[in-house]
């Protein structure tokens, strides 16, 4: 599905930090992964503002909403679901949190890059996009 204009990035950039809010809440609360349980549950948090993020970028440059076509940009490649967050090991949910985080990352500068044109919402995607470099810098760590 492609990802036409401003509205419908910010749509999916909010619908990617849901996925992640659930994701890392549960393998928070997963047992198997308890050794990282503040970490899992931090990014969660960090997912829960992403979200109000969008929201506030979204309700603050609404009437640039229609104004700027995008074009060749679609949603498949930062698509992917982490099911069974609850019956993971560590080591597969650390596995799992460095694809989502890497994902978000390449979406998020993509989105950044495609949607220059309006330099608030750009800058609003860059910063979303650094938080989950932060995110991935710190499980490379582990």
């Amino acid at each position: 599905m492609p990802l036409e204009n401003f509205g419908s990035v910010l749509n999916f950039a909010e619908e990617l930090e849901t996925q992640d809010q659930l994701f890392y809440a549960t393998v928070a609360a997963n047992p198997a992964c308890a050794e990282n349980k503040e970490l899992f549950e931090q990014f969660a948090a960090d997912a829960k503002k992403n979200i109000k993020n969008a929201q506030r970028t979204r309700r603050e440059n609404v009437t640039e909403m229609i104004l700027e076509p995008i074009k060749d940009f679609v949603r498949a490649p930062f698509c992917e679901e982490c099911v069974g967050a609850d019956s993971m090991n560590a080591e597969e949910a650390l596995a799992a949190a460095r694809r989502l985080e890497e994902r978000a990352v390449n979406y998020y500068n993509r989105a950044a890059e495609k949607i220059k044109a309006l330099p608030e919402v750009a800058r609003a995607l860059k910063t979303m996009g650094k938080k989950h470099n932060t995110h991935r810098e710190k499980l490379a760590a582990l």
